[in-house]
């Protein structure tokens, strides 16, 4: 029996800390107010998903966040029968949960599940607004305070792991990127109490980085790993040390790879 990937459901009491880059949050709102499902398309580690658990808690809507996978089933979304006690009961997927329970369901990295979860998700994304349970004979209507997220990585996509055209026209669509360097820089300090100057010189060396991507790197240096170095200085942890755990070795493990990227700390950092 294939599981869901840490489905979590949760109303936020804080608002989580996200620096605005445009329009989005007012495009995210008026989506929400609207009734409209919601596409998000970006980098790994750009954001994504810390800007719709800002959302969710500034909107003061319930989240349930579910990672897509290879294995999972439209079934690990909608719910399955299982057998308790003697006795064969129904039991709802997260997606079924949220449709009742109203608020944001966020599907991440929609690509990376099976082709017949888009098409559970047809039904929700229309005037309808319903999912219907084959298994059950019943059809459960979304609440007016229950929106659709969804958000894959264009990089990663191919012939195989793609959305069809048919599933990206039903969906509103963001596309974000990585931010511009003053605003990296200050989610940084924000974030881990890092230096400005140290700052600015991680997001110098970001920007370098990133120029590698699709040559000699997958993908570039993402916001998420440069909090993660961040962090480490800030802790204390000597810069180049941090560098190295928290940015070269994820991004690679080619050993040539490694010493250009050695070479471009230290032409940034001396």
């Amino acid at each position: 029996m294939n599981a869901v990937s840490s489905p979590e459901t949760a109303l936020a009491t804080s608002v989580p800390y996200y620096r605005p880059v445009g329009n989005e949050c007012a495009v995210f709102e008026a989506a929400f107010r609207n009734r409209l499902p919601l596409l998000i398309k970006g980098p790994t580690g750009c954001g994504k998903t810390r800007f719709v658990a800002h959302m969710a808690a500034r909107l003061a809507a319930g989240l349930t966040t579910v990672s897509c996978h290879d294995d999972l089933t439209a079934s690990d979304l909608t719910g399955r029968w299982l057998i308790k006690g003697g006795e064969t009961v129904w039991q709802d997927g997260p997606l079924t949960r949220a449709v009742r329970q109203g608020g944001i369901c966020y599907l991440d990295e929609i690509v990376e599940a099976r082709k017949d979860v888009t098409v559970v998700l047809h039904p929700l994304t229309d005037d309808r607004r319903i999912l219907p349970l084959e298994r059950t004979g019943e059809t459960v209507v979304a609440p007016d305070n229950f929106m659709l997220v969804v958000s894959y990585n264009p990089g990663y996509q191919n012939i195989l792991k793609s959305l069809k055209p048919s599933t990206r026209q039903r969906f509103m669509a963001i596309e974000f990127s990585y931010p511009p360097p003053a605003v990296e820089a200050e989610v940084l300090v924000t974030e881990t109490g890092v230096k400005p100057a140290v700052a600015d010189r991680l997001v110098a060396l970001a920007g370098h980085i990133r120029k590698l991507k699709g040559r000699d790197l997958e993908e570039g240096a993402s916001t998420r790993l440069l909090v993660y170095a961040a962090s480490l200085i800030a802790s204390g942890m000597k810069i180049n040390e941090a560098i190295d755990v928290a940015l070269v070795e994820p991004l690679t493990d080619d050993a040539d790879v490694k010493r250009a990227l050695g070479d471009l700390v230290v032409a940034v950092f001396g």
